[in-house]
């Protein structure tokens, strides 16, 4: 039986997320590898916020944007 399972080292205990699915006493084989922690959720962004704001031009590229965004792209039926 083989499984991945996660859990948390505290000093020499290694306490398990979910049951191990084994009897109690009997003898495992354990591999540590440790896991990266990840970037909150919205990290990325925050860390790049503010990059562009010296631009002089950003402003007006931003509303050149959001103008393209508003025009109608689909086609429109013809009158019947």
């Amino acid at each position: 039986m083989s499984s991945v399972i996660h859990g948390i080292v505290h000093g020499n205990t290694i306490e398990l997320r979910e049951s191990p699915g084994v009897p109690d006493g009997q003898e495992v084989e354990v591999v540590v590898r440790a896991i990266e922690p990840g970037r909150p959720w919205g990290e990325g962004i925050l860390r790049s916020a503010g990059v562009l704001s010296d631009d002089p031009h950003w402003d007006d590229i931003m509303a050149e944007i959001q103008r393209e965004r508003k025009v109608e792209r689909r086609p429109q039926a013809e009158n019947l």
